[in-house]
């Protein structure tokens, strides 16, 4: 089972993107790029060729689904596991975003000193799932 080295993460919020990048790479150790818009990380998102996606939920132009699936029809993203981060963690809503391919939703606010730690934990349950 591999580790996990590379995160891409999209939020539209400058302050929440400066603290998931400090929670991801200072914090976690990960090399992680982030993103303002779908769009931005759609045409980024080969040549850094991440193991996991984290993405806001809502977010202009491009939501939080739009991207996750324009980022897995990219080669080489199909299978990458992705995750949401939203302030809206009702069941509702968690069962809605997990319908749509996510392995995990995350509540906003999040810890900065354990979110590397969530991912960490988050990629290897569904590595270990894929190797069964």
């Amino acid at each position: 089972m591999s580790e996990l080295e590379r995160v891409l993460f999209v939020d539209d919020d400058p302050a929440i993107r400066d603290l998931i990048d400090v929670a991801l790479s200072t914090v976690g150790g990960l090399s992680a790029r982030g993103f303002e818009s779908g769009e931005e990380a759609v045409s980024a998102a080969q040549a850094f060729g991440p193991q996991l996606l984290l993405l806001d939920v809502m977010m202009p132009d491009m939501d939080g689904p739009m991207t996750m699936a324009a980022l897995k029809s990219l080669e080489g993203l199909e299978d990458a596991p992705a995750v949401f981060l939203t302030a809206k963690v009702h069941g509702k809503e968690v069962e809605r975003l997990l319908g749509l391919g996510a392995v995990r939703v995350l509540p906003k606010p999040f810890d900065p000193m354990t979110l590397a730690d969530d991912l960490r934990m988050i990629w290897s349950e569904t590595e270990s799932g894929r190797a069964e």
